[in-house]
């Protein structure tokens, strides 16, 4: 590779790592700075900047403050876009005063919130009352965990029409509303809470198994929902028993990410996975912040399902995994949330403690349900447990009905060794 390439491939991965780890944070900041009707701008000009960036920075070089240079030039675009609008006169001046941003380094303090960042009152902003909360995770997902229209859909298991829909109404619905960017006062904030927690498990969920490309796991999507709920449980209005329970639920279920796929890249299942390479320091944070979700009355699915990580994450192997408390929160759940995904995870559980027939009972049940239409694992559990029973004609057929539902490369790969497996 000759310097250039080198160069351009330095470009790349910084301009990834800003985009992942930053772009929402620089998209509440902005707006912020001109407030929420500019919320939509916000994020065109972030994304312009940052393709900006990719284009001038390989020929010009790297600028000493890559996050203040995008923040600069994001600015200077909004305000050019005000400008043109014939709002900058009387506006921009007092909002740029105001904000500080004048030079590189103000810009760079201008995205550190002491008090618990501006990405918080983001996120409860996207929670407003008057929006649906399948409308508020979703804008929470696109605002701040910089997801693309794409992988809400797949996140919701929903046609990106219909998630570029629901987008589209919400953010008209906060500027007819003149929705507030601050956090909500003490007694409205628990209403906005709970879709907040579930936009960080979906952000979670995404980055742990993603629907897209080649690789299985996007740890960095993970790393940021873990930082948002940690910003939650530290910020005074927020630290809750619940808020707690999703922690510990993200940490022990992340302290796995490391062993989901072994060294050749190929997916491993929890029965294969190689236990040294869980992150002992993720558990313990996490069965700490389980602790301190037990010191409230309330009992969400949060509790349950970290409940379940931990029964893994304290196991030494797969042969020594209690299942029978596994299946207990599972059937606490199905009671809670009788939502086929739960249902299906439960039918796999059964499977453990009473065998591969019971589970295909199980999944039969839920089998016509039509959110699990396109759900690849839906397939694949059944093709397992007839792998498990021996019937590899009909474990066979399932496996390729799964690989017709998976758009991850890694993912595809086992399934088509399943598949090589069963004579298929």
């Amino acid at each position: 590779m000759n310097p250039a390439d080198i160069g351009n491939a330095r470009v790349g991965v910084l301009i990834d790592h800003l985009f992942r780890h930053k772009a929402g944070q620089m998209v509440s900041t902005l707006t912020r700075i001109f407030g929420p009707d500019h919320l939509e701008l916000a994020e065109d000009v972030v994304q312009e900047s940052l393709l900006q960036a990719l284009q001038q920075w390989p020929y010009r070089g790297i600028p000493a403050s890559p996050l203040a240079w995008i923040v600069e030039v994001a600015k200077n675009r909004v305000l050019n876009v005000l400008r043109r609008e014939a709002m900058a006169r009387d506006k921009a001046p007092a909002l740029l005063g105001e904000a500080g941003l004048g030079t590189a380094a103000a810009a760079e303090l201008a995205l550190d919130d002491p008090l618990g960042d501006d990405q918080l009152a983001m996120m409860f902003m996207c929670c407003y009352p008057g929006l649906a909360p399948e409308a508020q995770v979703a804008l929470i997902l696109k605002t701040v965990g910089g997801f693309s229209v794409e992988e809400i859909a797949a996140a919701f298991l929903l046609p990106t029409a219909t998630i570029a829909q629901r987008l589209v109404r919400a953010k008209r619905r906060l500027r007819e509303e003149a929705v507030a960017f601050a956090l909500p006062p003490p007694d409205v904030l628990p209403a906005r809470l709970d879709a907040v927690l579930a936009a960080l498990y979906l952000l979670f969920n995404e980055g742990y198994a993603t629907h897209h490309g080649e690789d299985l796991v996007r740890s960095d999507l993970c790393v940021e929902a873990v930082r948002l709920a940690e910003l939650l449980a530290e910020h005074a209005l927020t630290r809750q028993p619940k808020v707690h329970a999703l922690l510990a639920l993200l940490l022990l279920q992340g302290s796995r990410l490391g062993a989901r796929l072994d060294a050749t890249g190929r997916l491993a299942r929890l029965a294969e996975q190689d236990r040294a390479r869980w992150n002992p320091e993720a558990i313990r944070a996490g069965l700490s912040h389980l602790g301190e979700a037990a010191t409230g009355d309330e009992l969400t699915d949060y509790h349950l399902q970290a409940g379940i990580a931990a029964c893994h994450a304290v196991t030494a192997s797969e042969a020594e995994t209690d299942w029978s408390t596994i299946l207990m929160y599972y059937d606490a759940l199905v009671a809670r949330n009788p939502s086929p995904i739960v249902a299906l995870n439960r039918a796999v559980a059964l499977a453990m403690v009473a065998g591969p027939r019971a589970g295909l009972v199980a999944l039969e049940a839920i089998e016509a349900r039509a959110q699990l239409e396109n759900y690849y694992l839906l397939p694949a559990s059944f093709a397992e447990l007839y792998q498990r029973l021996g019937e590899s004609a009909r474990a066979g057929e399932y496996y390729r009905a799964a690989l017709r539902l998976t758009q991850n490369a890694a993912q595809r790969r086992f399934l088509e060794e399943q598949l090589a497996a069963c004579g298929g």
